[in-house]
């Protein structure tokens, strides 16, 4: 990355877009592309760390395609082209399903490789890149508002080398920087706690395994004494010599505050150090963690010129933990809006992005927090994952509903099943689900 030069004080960008993860540089990409005037601000310094499973679907592929990115992903990432998963004694290889829009593979690649690149395009594109920029505090923000989030007139940074700190004046500020910003909540962002969070820790091991064509789920963790406990599993391999292992637990799981995740980690590790190679001496360093708000969790999203995308907007698909392909998408959503408001010289047509993202996703997580909420129960997970492990036809359909690569030119099995979860759900409201699950 080349260094920062900070923008003169009297400079008014069109939009300052706070954290360079997938959410905030598909934002800042799709808005220089068009030709506005752009500012990114990332308060670590590409390229950096970031906890995640470093698996993208075909819906995070496609949308690095549409950016242009694919053979740079394919470079430095792993290509695979399915879903191993076992439970409760069963397994079952599910290849991604042929699509209309979205390729049938997917890469594994780390979060320190892959995020740079983004952000460089960006800034390839026309975007001004400041690395190492921590926003410390809004330019005149509004009064707190009853509903929406709070405006401002862009934000201070301070550097991260010199400690000095910068104005970054601007007509829309996007909020990007993850479901823990401050500056999020200073805005009015907010979790709805009765919907599911998720709780995911990960560590790296190197493994002769490290270049497999399919990554796993393992849908049942046991304890050193045989016993099931809460969470599920992951192993990705990323072809470079190792692997991304590790755990995730959904809040709706009754028992999930008195889970430790280290040892769920640990447990996890134990359970597959014979297949995959995994001990002390294999270990690339201690699993690092963090909550995960899902399903829209996260809001308001829209003010009076204040956007929030991505994990700051609570995006991570409740079917399946990810949010790499959501933090993409809603970034190029929330470009497509404020576009549109910027050249209107209409920023009230900011609340569009809410209209948006609940035609594109309100349904769909509807569906999901209540899924997520019933297989939670231990009886019914296990009687489900016994089970469906055993039909893989039912299995290669119920993949295509929890990635959400569902077709819209064609009627199968996923698309017919999900359609009767939808009507359920419509019928069934969610505040009696949760009660009923609580008694």
């Amino acid at each position: 990355m080349p260094p920062t030069h900070y923008p003169d004080s009297s400079h008014v960008f069109d939009v300052t877009i706070v954290g360079g993860g997938p959410s905030g540089s598909a934002t800042a990409y799709w808005l220089a592309e068009a030709g506005w005037d752009v500012c990114l601000v990332e308060k670590k310094v590409f390229p950096r760390e970031k906890t995640c499973g470093d698996g993208l679907t075909p819906r995070s592929v496609y949308q690095l395609q549409q950016m242009g990115l694919e053979s740079q992903v394919a470079a430095h990432g792993h290509k695979y082209h399915g879903l191993r998963s076992f439970g409760f004694g069963a397994k079952v290889e599910m290849a991604w399903p042929q699509h209309p829009t979205f390729p049938n593979y997917g890469y594994s690649i780390t979060r320190f490789a892959l995020d740079g690149l983004v952000a460089e395009h960006a800034r390839s594109a026309g975007a001004t890149l400041l690395n190492g920029a921590e926003v410390v505090d809004l330019i005149q923000p509004s009064d707190p508002r009853d509903e929406g989030l709070r405006g401002c007139a862009g934000v201070v940074v301070k550097d991260k080398d010199t400690g000095e700190t910068h104005d970054i004046v601007s007509r829309v500020v996007v909020v990007a920087d993850g479901q823990n910003s401050r500056i999020g909540r200073e805005l009015g962002v907010a979790r709805r706690k009765e919907w599911p969070m998720g709780l995911a820790l990960r560590g790296y091991y190197t493994s002769e395994r490290h270049a497999e064509d399919w990554i796993e789920s393992h849908l049942d963790i046991r304890s050193p004494d045989g016993d099931v406990v809460p969470g599920y599993g992951w192993i990705f391999p990323l072809g470079d010599g190792r692997v991304n292992v590790g755990v995730g637990l959904l809040s709706t799981d009754r028992s999930w505050k008195g889970v430790n995740t280290t040892k769920l980690q640990e447990y996890f590790v134990a359970q597959t150090a014979d297949a995959w190679g995994f001990s002390d001496e294999t270990s690339c360093g201690p699993a690092t963690g963090g909550r995960l708000p899902m399903g829209l969790a996260l809001g308001p999203r829209v003010g009076p010129n204040t956007v929030a995308v991505g994990d700051a907007a609570g995006t991570i698909n409740p079917f399946n933990g990810e949010g790499i392909a959501y933090g993409y998408e809603t970034g190029r959503l929330a470009a497509g809006v404020i576009g549109q408001a910027l050249a209107a010289d209409d920023l009230t047509l900011l609340k569009n992005y809410d209209v948006q993202l609940d035609d594109a996703y309100g349904e769909y997580y509807k569906v999901a927090r209540m899924f997520v909420r019933i297989i939670s129960e231990p009886e019914i997970l296990s009687l489900c994952v016994k089970f469906g492990l055993r039909v893989q036809p039912l299995m290669r359909e119920l993949l295509k509903v929890m990635a959400n690569l569902m077709s819209n030119d064609r009627r199968g099995p996923a698309e017919v099943g999900y359609s009767a979860l939808s009507r359920i759900v419509d019928l069934i409201p969610e505040q009696a689900l949760v009660k009923i699950l609580a008694e």
